[in-house]
């Protein structure tokens, strides 16, 4: 399933489910080969309508994976179904397979406190899980300025092979793209609220709610005056994206 942005810019989700991801990033980890992965959704293809700079950094990501039940529903309009595999749900088997392989884990996300939940639940329930680094990026870091730099540095030099990235989109998913660079050796994961939910930050819609597809609604009755907006922008791109998803059927 991909996406088109004007004549230059195509983003594929070009993992079509969970059990291709799990042998893909134990390959890559296993031979300490870097990688980014994105975890798409409707609020992505938002922002990468807007953001030039969002959708190049995109592009360089080597995995990318449907992150939404709206990205399932119109690959399978394309006829060209993949999986639903949520960013928030790769976390513990990613580290489990770093435990597996003997990788060491990093850890950026927006708090410190966060940090320390995350990695607490991380390694309880993980035995002989190695958390290398904890970072926590000051208020208006920048994702592609010189403090991206040191900090992406800094994960190099502590030895990590893994990298969950907790900070949002469009911020985490330009930091792994610069990662790639700096960090040719980390694997780079962007996982939203991943690490939230592990810290018990954020709690996340019980599983009926998942299983009938109704997390967004949960999420927005949650936080109301965030949400609503960025949920009323995912709706109005809907009906010209499974236009596009026919089309493509038809091709």
């Amino acid at each position: 399933m991909e996406f088109r942005f004007g004549n230059t810019t195509t983003i594929q989700v070009n993992v079509p489910d969970r059990a291709t991801l799990v042998d893909s990033v134990t390959r890559r980890l296993a031979a300490r080969q870097g990688f980014a992965l994105a975890t798409i959704n409707l609020d992505h293809l938002v922002k990468l309508q807007r953001d030039p700079a969002f959708r190049l950094a995109y592009a360089a990501h080597d995995l990318v994976v449907a992150d939404g039940n709206p990205i399932v529903w119109l690959s399978k309009l394309a006829e060209r179904p993949v999986d639903l595999v949520p960013g928030s749900d790769l976390v513990l088997p990613l580290a489990r397979l770093a435990a597996e392989t003997d990788t060491r884990v990093a850890l950026v996300g927006s708090t410190a406190d966060a940090l320390d939940g995350a990695a607490r639940s991380l390694v309880r329930e993980i035995p002989g899980l190695q958390i290398v680094a904890q970072l926590s990026p000051p208020m208006g870091f920048a994702p592609t300025g010189p403090q991206a730099d040191a900090l992406l540095a800094d994960i190099a030099a502590s030895g990590a092979g893994l990298c969950f990235l907790a900070l949002g989109a469009p911020k985490q998913e330009m930091l792994a793209a610069r990662g790639r660079t700096i960090a040719p050796g980390v694997g780079f994961v962007s996982v939203g609220a991943g690490l939230d939910f592990l810290a018990g930050q954020q709690v996340r819609a019980p599983a009926w709610v998942r299983e009938i597809t109704m997390e967004w609604a949960w999420r927005m009755l949650s936080s109301p005056r965030r949400l609503l907006p960025r949920y009323a922008a995912c709706a109005a791109i809907l009906p010209g994206e499974a236009l596009r998803a026919l089309a493509k059927r038809r091709a």
